[in-house]
């Protein structure tokens, strides 16, 4: 496509940084184990593992203690980042059990 001494046209160019973007985002994803999970898919998998008892013990926040529902928890998870981190944390030692366990399907 491309001859000694041209430069390459726009469109070219632009196909070519697509590329190497697209490799980017594929290589920084392939390590993250929270790639494509949703908060509320999380959420669910936690709360039918652990209940919200259980989940309260390990983020001790209201939403968990009382009256708690999925709808109310996304909400001030959303808005509340260090308790989304401690949420994403506890997930992924739910994974890393799971794993042990020999069950890696989600």
């Amino acid at each position: 496509m491309r001859r000694a001494g041209k430069s390459p046209t726009i469109q070219q160019t632009w196909q070519i940084n697509k590329r190497m973007l697209t490799d980017r985002m594929t290589q920084s994803h392939q390590n993250n184990p929270l790639h494509a999970i949703t908060l509320a898919m999380m959420l669910e998998q936690l709360v039918e593992r652990y209940g919200w008892d259980g989940l309260s013990e390990y983020v001790p926040v209201r939403c968990f203690l009382f009256d708690a529902s999925i709808k109310s928890s996304l909400q001030f998870l959303r808005r509340t980042p260090w308790a989304r981190a401690k949420v994403e944390a506890v997930y992924l030692n739910f994974l890393a059990e799971k794993e042990q366990q020999g069950g890696n399907s989600t």
